[in-house]
Parts: structure tokens; C-alpha cells; sequence
């Protein structure tokens, strides 16, 4: 039994046509996800956009207020009294290392505290204000 030549002709461009569409089909779906997944990713770049722009003005008087009360309860607040009343006592402590001899002991540290009057700078004064101003100024670099 022989198939005519039409027939063979007709069966085998049905089935590549077929496979074409199939083909045709499948590369349409790709298509049309990769649309969806662009668009889904720029719907979320807009999302992340819109909340990298927030911006609260409350929360910037904030720390303001917070870093200049600070400034001035701790550092400009005891100077004060101490301009203004100069018999008030400050008392300033610090540490002191104490060595030892032996390579198997650590340094042992304690804590000296001292009495002044007037106005007294110490290095605490000085840190703490150089951390605030870095808090600060460096949260608004930051922006």
C-alpha cells in the first residue's frame, strides 16, 4: 500500500505548520510573561521611588530639637552655671592604667575623680559634641 504524493505532501505540511504555530504560540507566551514581569518590576521601581521620596518635615524638627537640647543641657547648660556661679563645684573624672610586670595580666584601670571650680572643658565635653554634630550632619549627608 502506497500513500500518493498529495497525501504525504498534505500530512506533512499540516504537521509543520502545526509545529510552527505551536512554536509560534509558545514564543507569544514568553513574549507576553517577560511584558508582565517588565511591568510588574517597573510598578515596583515606582513603589520604591514614591517611598524613597518621602519626606517628613516633623521628623527632621525632631532631631533638631533632640541634638540642640543636648548640646545645651550638656555642654552649654554646666558651663553656664559655671560662669554664673563659679563656687559650684565640677568634678571631672577619668581613668588611669596601672601596669604590670607580668606577661600574663592584663592592665588594671581605675577611675580618678577630681575637683574643680569654674569652667572646666573636659575631653568628654569635646567627644560628645563632636558625635552629635557627626549624628547630625552626617544623617543629612546621607540624603
Amino acid at each position: 500500500m502506497s500513500f500518493p504524493l498529495e497525501l504525504v505532501t498534505l500530512l506533512g505540511s499540516s504537521a509543520g505548520g502545526g509545529l510552527l504555530a505551536f512554536v509560534s504560540n509558545l514564543a507569544k507566551a514568553r513574549q507576553a510573561e517577560r511584558t508582565y514581569v517588565l511591568q510588574a518590576l517597573n510598578d515596583k521601581a515606582h513603589i520604591v521611588d514614591q517611598a524613597r521620596r518621602y519626606e517628613s518635615r516633623g521628623f527632621a524638627w525632631t532631631r533638631r530639637i533632640i541634638s540642640l537640647t543636648a548640646v545645651f543641657f550638656v555642654i552649654a547648660f554646666p558651663k553656664l552655671v559655671a560662669v554664673y556661679m563659679p563656687e559650684v563645684p565640677v568634678y571631672v573624672g577619668y581613668t588611669e592604667a596601672k601596669s604590670v610586670l607580668y606577661f600574663f595580666t592584663s592592665d588594671t584601670s581605675k577611675t580618678v575623680w577630681k575637683q574643680m571650680s569654674g569652667l572646666v572643658i573636659t575631653p568628654l565635653d569635646t567627644h560628645l559634641l563632636s558625635a552629635i554634630i557627626g549624628l547630625y550632619f552626617g544623617g543629612s549627608l546621607v540624603k
